[in-house]
């Protein structure tokens, strides 16, 4: 896939994975790179970004294979942007399909 999409939907597919619970950086990269393909390295500027605008919050908990970890958890105002973007999103995509779907014809 283009780097180029990429980018624009990171964010999303990260709030949308803290929206099913609390997970720390290296399960969201994992997560995303299962179903993405992108390095490891990429999701941690975005959770830092993320956390600088105030739409996830940390934590540190402790782990049973090392030091603690640093947890992301969605805020009401990151709930907030993903409910927006989502929107966003498939109203996009669905623009998108329509302009794809037409050219077919």
């Amino acid at each position: 896939m283009n780097n180029q999409f990429k980018k624009g939907v990171l964010d999303l597919c990260v709030l949308t994975i803290l929206a099913k619970g609390d997970s720390y950086g290296y399960d969201v990269a994992d997560t995303l790179s299962g179903k993405i393909q992108m390095s490891d390295g990429t999701v941690y500027p975005i959770l830092r970004k993320l956390a600088a605008d105030g739409y996830v919050s940390t934590y540190l908990k402790e782990s049973q294979n090392g030091p603690p970890r640093k947890y992301y958890h969605l805020t009401d105002l990151g709930q907030k942007k993903l409910t927006e973007d989502k929107q966003e999103w498939d109203e996009f995509t669905k623009a998108v399909k329509g302009i794809l779907e037409d050219e077919d014809k």
